[in-house]
Formats: C-alpha cells, sequence, structure tokens
C-alpha cells in the first residue's frame, strides 16, 4: 500500500516588515556621521541609546539639552546633514535585495517600517526600487514612533495581516523592542550595537543566505500529532518494537497516541527514543518528546476508553493529548456492506460507542481543555466508526458528537473531499473478510486526529503506511507492524 502524499501546506508567513536604517541599507552608519557632525563631536558607545534607532526629534532634544541649542534648529540640521548623506552614500545591506526578491517571488508582501521621516525614507524607496514594498510607515505616520509598537502596528493593519504571523527585520534594540511589543517576531541583524537572542528573537550577523523558510519557520511553532492502533502491540509482526521505532522517526512525529499497546509499549518505545511516556490500564498510552506534567483521566481504564497526557512544550505552552480506544461491535461499515442495514439502524447501533465518547468528552472538559477555551486539545485515536464527514447520508454519530464538542477533524480540513482523499485506515492487511467468505473487506477511515481550543491550526494531515505491507495473514515479515494505518497532523502552534 503507497501512503498517502499530501498537498505542501499553505505558507504561515504572511508579511516581513523591515526596518531601514542599518537593515536594508548602510545608513545607520550615515546617521551616526550627521549626528557627530550637527554635535561637533565623536559620538561613544554611550551615546547609542540615544542615538540608533532614534527618530530625528529624540536626538535632536537629546543633543539641545546636552548643548543648550534650540531643539528645532538642532531637528533641521539633523535631516538636513543625513538627507545629504543618504542622496550620495546609499549602499544595500548585504543580502537585503536577495531576500525582497525571494519574498515577491514566494508572494509574501513586504512593508517599510523606520523611525526615519517621509522625506528620507522617500530617497530610500526609490533607491530600493519602490515597487518592492507594499506599504511604508515613518516616524510622520504615528502618533508614536520606535520604540512603541505604533509603527509596526500600522504596517500590519495596512497590509491586513497578523502580527504574530509576520517577521520584523531589525538591526537595533530599539526596532527590536517596537517590533516584539507589536506582537511580531524577530529576526535582528545588529549593524553597531549588539542584540541579544532570546526566546521568539533570531539573531543572525547578516541577511545573506538567509530563505523564505528560514523566515516562516520564526513565525510557526510546529507540533506533529500521531494516532496509531498498534495492533496486538505489534505482535503479530517480527522485530515489531525495531519496526514501530522507525516508523515514529521517519514521521517525525513529537507526539504519539497509541491503542492496544499490550502492557509496556508506550514505556519501552519512549525509553528507546528517550522521549517521555504516560501509561492507563494495559492497552492505552501517550508518549512525547516534550514533558509530560499530568496524567488525565481514569488511570486504570479498560482495553476501550480514554487517557490523556498534559504536555508541556518549547516556552511553556501546554496542549492535552488524548488516546481513545472505543469499542469494536457491532462496526458499522459491516453491518452496511454485509447485512444492508439502513442509516436509521445503522445511527442506533452506535448507542455504545456514543456513550463512550460522550464520557470522554465530559473527562476532556473536566481537565479544564475545551471547557475554558484555554488548553488546546488534541483527541487521537481508533473510534472503531466511520467519521459522518465520509458518508453521505449517515450522519454517524460518534464524531458527530465531538464535532459538536467543538473538536475539528484535522485530515478532513486539509482534505475536504471523502471521495478524492478517502484517508482510510482500515485496513492496510485486509483486502478480504477474515471469515473466508472471499468478501471484500470494507475500507474505511476510522482513526482521527481530532483538535481544539485555542493556539492550533492545522498545517498539514496525512495517512501513513510505509514499507512492504502482505495482506493477512502472511505479516509477519511486514516492514508495517500494524493493521491499521496511522494518521500524522501537523499543527503550527500560536
Amino acid at each position: 500500500m503507497t501512503p498517502h502524499i499530501p498537498h505542501p501546506p499553505h505558507l504561515p508567513l504572511q508579511a516581513v516588515l523591515f526596518d531601514m536604517d542599518g537593515t536594508l541599507v548602510d545608513t545607520e552608519r550615515l546617521w551616526w556621521e550627521a549626528v557627530e557632525q550637527v554635535a561637533g563631536r565623536p559620538l561613544t558607545v554611550a551615546d547609542q541609546p540615544e542615538v540608533l534607532g532614534r527618530p530625528v526629534e529624540h536626538t535632536a532634544d537629546w543633543l539641545a539639552a546636552a548643548t543648550g541649542t534650540d531643539a528645532g534648529r538642532l531637528a533641521a540640521e539633523l535631516h538636513r546633514e543625513f538627507a545629504a548623506r543618504v542622496r550620495t552614500g546609499i549602499v544595500p545591506r548585504p543580502g537585503a535585495l536577495d531576500l525582497l526578491d525571494a519574498l515577491a517571488r514566494a508572494g509574501v508582501p513586504t512593508a517599510m517600517v523606520t523611525a526615519s521621516p517621509r522625506a528620507v525614507a522617500d530617497t530610500v524607496l526609490e533607491a530600493l526600487g519602490a515597487a518592492r514594498f507594499a506599504v511604508s510607515v515613518t516616524a510622520d505616520d504615528t502618533e508614536h514612533t520606535k520604540p512603541a509598537p505604533d509603527p509596526y502596528l500600522a504596517a500590519c493593519r495596512a497590509l491586513g495581516v497578523d502580527p504574530a504571523a509576520c517577521v520584523a527585520v531589525e538591526d537595533t534594540e530599539t526596532g527590536v523592542t517596537s517590533a516584539e511589543a507589536a506582537g511580531c517576531a524577530v529576526l535582528a541583524v545588529p549593524s553597531l550595537a549588539p542584540i541579544e537572542a532570546v526566546p521568539g528573537r533570531t539573531v543572525l550577523s547578516s541577511l545573506a543566505g538567509v530563505t523564505v523558510a528560514q523566515l516562516s519557520a520564526l513565525v510557526t511553532r510546529e507540533l506533529r500529532v500521531m494516532s496509531w492502533n498498534l495492533w496486538y502491540g505489534g505482535t503479530k509482526v517480527d522485530d515489531h518494537r525495531e519496526k514501530q521505532l522507525k516508523v515514529i522517526a521517519e514521521t517525525g512525529a513529537d507526539v504519539v497516541g497509541l491503542q492496544e499497546t499490550y502492557g509496556n509499549s508506550a514505556a519501552e518505545l519512549a525509553d528507546a527514543l528517550g522521549w517521555y511516556h504516560h501509561r492507563a490500564g494495559d492497552n492505552l498510552g501517550v508518549i512525547s518528546r516534550y514533558p509530560i506534567t499530568a496524567g488525565l483521566g481514569d488511570p486504570d481504564v479498560g482495553f476501550y476508553g480514554a487517557t490523556g497526557a498534559r504536555i508541556r512544550l518549547d516556552g511553556g505552552l501546554e496542549v492535552d493529548v488524548w488516546s481513545v480506544h472505543l469499542d469494536c461491535a457491532p462496526y458499522g461499515p459491516y453491518e452496511a456492506r454485509f447485512g444492508g442495514l439502513p442509516a436509521a439502524e445503522l445511527i442506533a447501533h452506535e448507542g455504545g460507542r456514543l456513550e463512550q465518547m460522550r464520557e470522554i468528552l465530559r473527562r476532556i472538559a473536566d481537565s479544564d481543555s475545551v471547557a475554558d477555551d484555554d488548553t488546546p486539545v488534541v483527541l487521537v485515536g481508533d473510534f472503531n466508526t466511520p467519521s459522518h464527514l465520509d458518508w453521505p447520508g449517515v450522519e454517524w454519530p460518534v464524531t458527530k458528537a465531538a464535532e459538536e464538542a467543538g473538536l475539528c477533524d484535522s485530515y478532513r480540513e486539509v482534505h475536504p473531499d471523502p471521495v478524492h482523499d478517502p484517508g482510510h485506515t482500515w485496513s492496510p492487511v485486509h483486502v478480504e473478510h477474515e471469515d473466508g467468505s472471499g468478501r471484500p473487506e470494507p475500507q474505511d477511515r476510522i482513526d482521527f486526529v481530532l483538535y481544539g481550543g485555542r493556539g492550533l491550526r492545522v498545517l498539514d494531515s496525512r495517512v501513513v503506511v510505509s514499507g512492504t505491507v502482505r495482506v493477512w495473514p502472511e505479516v509477519a515479515g511486514n516492514a508495517w507492524p500494524s493493521d491499521h494505518a496511522a494518521v500524522v497532523t501537523t499543527f503550527g502552534l500560536s
């Protein structure tokens, strides 16, 4: 069986917002020289906070306080000296034009956001090519300029973008403070004064070689969640543990919700990976490369039911991941295909699983996940029932109940057409029904990655089966050690 190849996810980066002086063009040096000329003395490191990244008026007020000269006259002189230098000495910073062109090819809009006055900014725009920028914001355009967030917020409003989905490129602490206060991710490329790298801020020595993909990664932290029924712990297949570890590594999963663990599978997989694990009962577990801070649900759950784990990601964000295994009988696709039951009877026979799901949803609500729309929640598992999104005319109630509780189906969000992308997870190894009748086994999507709460958005979702897959009963040598396909969803984290 060939794994499904998904369409590429949408690029999460909405815009890139560039400072001008010292970032796009080498004007910090020109500004420094202009201030020295007006001040009548060489500047020192101690002067940097009053000069770098500051509007003309701020520096003029600072010089006026030190010299007793009229601030208005000083501002006019600073404007004149700086503009003269810009006209004759403007030099693009290394990599700046290449990055602007790459963003244009990728369809990512750009803005210039500067504390310089409009007259100076327009001179620079003309030199760089004004068409490279959708928007420009200068010191003349907002009531407060850097380090206040106003300039970056104004640029985002003009572009119609979310600051959290934008990268601001800055070269000074003043500019970095402005961009971070607006909620942007920051790429700092210091020109004169050093800038410290902290969470949410990347510091590079140059824009040379910076790619659109690198900028996109700054605004999107990703979490890859996998749902996998191990099938008797994997014991139907030779060397199952090694094969399971290979699959997890190849998918790049960060968290795996497991069903049919048959004892210690969660612990053994986690130990081999150097991960964390949570086990409930003998057949449910969650393993995670990130720390597990709490177990959720009944620790003594039976073969069917659910367990959850609260996972703390980098930066302190917490996500609740639940692994679900619902009763396998009666199985609706058999009743529909082999028994010819109409929709009403199929739905009526889902009563047991529906009550199991409602109890699980109550436990999720009690854990303060979906209930307070705070901690994001991911619910994965083998539901042993189809989705109401897949069967025209049959409102399968288990997935419908999850949807009504606020949980979204990540696979159907990426692949909305069930005819074009059926996403079957049952079963890669069962082609004929096990009763020996030769009847084709109904193929269906019964394994899910659902999500809800705040802070998650789906970037990609796919069904995974890898390696050679021989059909039942000749399965011992299979590279794929399960009778279910896995589902892997990649979430972007806000």
